[in-house]
């Protein structure tokens, strides 16, 4: 049983919401980063999202976009994202991981590293970021532009190291695409509540509402998370009263964007208390 599953298990039974806080990689400061992850599971976070810096995002807003920029700059990428897991890890076994980003820098990893393929066995992989995510201990990845029809092979490769494939579904998702996406999507989806890109639009808690039964019809046993609107205790408290998970992310890198580095962890620990009793009030 992975990591993914046996938090979400423990929360169905305790019945309580996962809170699911995202942090771009390398910011604000390029050594931060397992610091506060540390930090966000002090604070109440049951799964952490960590973003994979990358130049062309296509579903990130401006101030994730901008944050990605400046991780960039700080020289983080892949490597140094894996590398940062590890160092979480020496401290924290239990608190599941996932990898958000694109497919690009995957598979620019992938060409950088090649591995043979001659002799696997069971459970061996052709993927050196596959394998080298295990390693570390990565528990779940969000490819956000690996459509379901395009990446089985993917999917059956993280499967058999341990990781779950998460994918995205939107308002405009049909029930088709909701039973493709069931077909080969483990851990958790992650509903996008609104149209656009991350931190934009209002939340609408009522359509969310609405959508998640149509979800589960498809999704089965698979807990359903819902973000990209999420900016205060009330609105994940909303959520919360619907979704298995509640995602944060817009909100917390706008919180420490302009924090110096010794205030960077508490900030964001008084926020995510706040979301994590508002959740635990449901």
């Amino acid at each position: 049983m992975s990591r993914i599953q046996s938090c979400f298990d423990k929360l169905k039974t305790e019945k309580r919401t996962a809170l699911i806080p995202y942090v771009t990689a390398g910011f604000p400061f390029a050594n931060i980063t397992p610091e506060l992850m540390h930090g966000m599971v002090d604070a109440g976070a049951d799964v952490i999202e960590l973003g994979v810096p990358f130049s062309d995002p296509s579903a990130d807003g401006p101030v994730i976009q901008k944050a990605g920029d400046k991780a960039l700059g700080f020289g983080t990428g892949l490597s140094q994202v894996l590398a940062m897991v590890k160092t979480f890890r020496q401290t924290d076994q239990q608190t599941p991981v996932v990898l958000m980003g694109y497919a690009n820098p995957i598979e620019r990893y992938d060409q950088r590293h090649p591995i043979a393929s001659e002799g696997t066995t069971k459970g061996s992989t052709t993927s050196a970021f596959i394998r080298d995510a295990a390693a570390v201990g990565v528990d779940g990845v969000l490819v956000v532009d690996y459509p379901p029809e395009e990446c089985e092979n993917f999917a059956a490769e993280l499967k058999a190291n341990g990781i779950d494939l998460i994918f995205l579904l939107a308002p405009t998702s049909t029930e088709q695409r909701m039973a493709q996406v069931a077909r080969i999507a483990s851990g958790y989806v992650y509903y996008v509540s609104l149209k656009g890109v991350t931190g934009a639009g209002t939340l609408d808690t009522d359509a969310v509402a609405n959508m998640l039964p149509i979800i589960r019809q498809h999704m089965g046993e698979t807990p359903v998370g819902v973000g990209f609107g999420i900016r205060d205790a009330a609105s994940a408290k909303a959520l919360g009263q619907v979704a298995d998970a509640v995602v944060i992310g817009t909100k917390i890198i706008q919180v420490i964007s302009d924090m110096p580095y010794e205030k960077v962890v508490p900030s964001v620990k008084n926020f995510l208390r706040e979301i994590r009793a508002a959740l635990d009030e449901n």
